[in-house]
């Protein structure tokens, strides 16, 4: 193992459900964030500003480099789960999916790409313990050393409720 840094950068995570692009590009500023790296198997949204192109443009105007790593989204049936609200079963395909090639190739991308500079893994969830984002940034973060810090961009409206935790699925 390469020698870390006394104080390494952090590892940032954030998701964009319920805020528009402006607060979460604002989150991402007022947090330094030199590198977003967008962890959806799909890069496309129905919220304005989130959609791949527009997003890595809107990004570019504030000084922040735009990654897709795809291989580190959740499946679909992963995804199906979640709407299900099967957070157990998502977490098992997910891992699974972990294990393959590509995915250990993005996920080592994305280990470099976090030492290189100040990085945020991307998502949906608001709550990162909702989100895939967490086990994605508990990877990375179990070989480079680094903290993760979860960022909430502003919001305009009431905070969406959910009732099943990732986290508490895995123990």
């Amino acid at each position: 193992m390469t020698d870390l840094p006394a104080h390494p950068t952090p590892l940032l995570t954030i998701g964009y459900e319920s805020a528009r692009f402006e607060q979460v590009r604002d989150a991402l500023t007022g947090a330094g964030t030199r590198l977003l790296v967008d962890v959806r198997a799909i890069a496309s949204s129905r919220r304005a500003g989130f959609s791949k192109r527009i997003l890595a443009g809107g990004l570019a105007e504030a000084g922040i480099e735009y990654v897709h790593l795809q291989p580190l989204g959740t499946p679909k049936d992963g995804r199906d789960a979640v709407r299900r609200g099967d957070v157990g079963t998502m977490v098992r395909i997910f891992q699974a999916h972990m294990e393959g090639d590509r995915s250990q190739a993005a996920l080592q991308e994305a280990r470099a790409l976090a030492t290189e500079r100040r990085a945020c893994l991307l998502c949906f969830e608001r709550d990162h313990t909702h989100c895939h984002r967490s086990l994605v940034a508990d990877m990375i973060v179990g070989q480079t050393g680094q903290p993760v810090h979860h960022l909430l961009a502003s919001i305009d409206t009431p905070e969406p409720v959910r009732t099943k935790r990732i986290r508490k699925t895995l123990t």
